[in-house]
């Protein structure tokens, strides 16, 4: 069974840069597409950025362009997310997620991802 942790979130200041990580393990193999997406109370699950199978392609969501920078290692079978220059906006529980081995390209809707993990909180303060 495939399990994926985050880690990196936290509490920085507005501006800052942040980086999460997603590491996976039990059956890394037949993963295929992975994205982040995040949530804040009250709010459906949003779509922040996928990257390809091989990690050679990427897809960022409208609030994401910009400042964020997906990356895979499928070798460690890790996917980071560098955010730049945070804003309070950015405050929300952010989620790994990755899909099955058929999903190569890069997948923006929360139901192509079969594997979750349970998420870094990062809050942004002013």
């Amino acid at each position: 069974q495939v399990q994926l942790v985050e880690s990196g979130g936290g509490l920085v200041q507005a501006g800052a840069s942040l980086t999460l990580s997603c590491a996976a393990s039990g059956g890394t193999g037949s993963l295929g597409a992975m994205g982040w997406f995040r949530q804040v109370p009250e709010n459906e699950r949003e779509f922040v950025a996928a990257c390809s199978a091989s990690g050679r392609s990427t897809y960022y969501g409208d609030s994401a362009k910009g400042r964020f920078t997906i990356s895979r290692d499928n070798a460690k079978s890790t996917m980071t997310l560098e955010i730049h220059t945070l804003k309070p906006d950015d405050t929300a529980i952010y989620y790994c997620a990755a899909g099955p081995a058929v999903s190569i390209a890069p997948a923006p809707r929360s139901w192509e991802y079969d594997y979750w993990g349970r998420g870094t909180q990062v809050t942004v303060s002013t």
